[in-house]
């Protein structure tokens, strides 16, 4: 027969579990049970998106996750992913012409909203972690540059769209992109990438999946 004594350490065990879960979630270097469940999950939201439960909730989950298994599923291919997207649309935008005003306002929305998302990740996942590894450098010059990607939107978001400035704007904000993502993706994450274990790695991926979520 269980004791009262046997009850309180049981509950006491539980209660240290959830505990350590929770605080499992507050850093990439924390670690607590994998997501086994996320498959089921999926098909879960599908479902409820389908008859209208949760619909909007359940597109943007399904979206993110659809870009990270696209991406390889790993936190890095992502965001090199997401640097090449964006590259291509300042490519679009610099193909118009003066006259296309409502295109290049247009396509200027959509750079923003993406730059957003991708800093976003990257400012409440990525840099972090990489501070928690000592690459405290690298990530505050990262995050730094993102200032001037925010003076650059800022900028063309109020340019008139015929202006004889704006495609030369446009033109030194796509060399700042994409002297950012070589940075990243040639020095600073590789370098990075290989101190992790395999579960580090994948909890970094979750992490930001869910900042990215957060952002559609």
């Amino acid at each position: 027969m269980a004791t009262r004594n046997d009850s309180r350490e049981r509950n006491r065990s539980t209660t240290k579990k959830n505990t350590n879960n929770r605080n499992g979630e507050r850093s990439a270097f924390s670690f607590g049970d994998s997501d086994s469940g996320a498959l089921p999950l999926l098909g879960a939201l599908a479902a409820g998106a389908a008859i209208g439960i949760g619909a909007n909730w359940a597109r943007k989950f399904l979206q993110q996750t659809s870009e990270s298994m696209m991406a390889g599923n790993e936190w890095d291919s992502i965001l090199a992913l997401e640097h090449k997207a964006t590259l291509a649309k300042f490519d679009l935008l610099l193909a118009t012409e003066d006259s296309d005003t409502g295109k290049r306002a247009a396509l200027v929305k959509t750079i923003h909203y993406a730059l957003n998302k991708h800093a976003h990740q990257e400012e409440q996942v990525v840099y972090p972690a990489l501070r928690q590894a000592n690459e405290t450098v690298d990530a505050d010059h990262l995050e730094h540059e993102h200032g001037y990607v925010k003076t650059y939107l800022y900028r063309l978001e109020n340019m008139e769209k015929d202006s004889p400035e704006f495609l030369p704007t446009v033109r030194e904000f796509r060399d700042l992109i994409e002297q950012h993502a070589r940075m990243e993706e040639e020095q600073v994450y590789p370098r990075f990438k290989n101190s992790l274990s395999e579960e580090q790695n994948a909890k970094i991926t979750s992490l930001m999946n869910k900042e990215g979520m957060k952002m559609n």
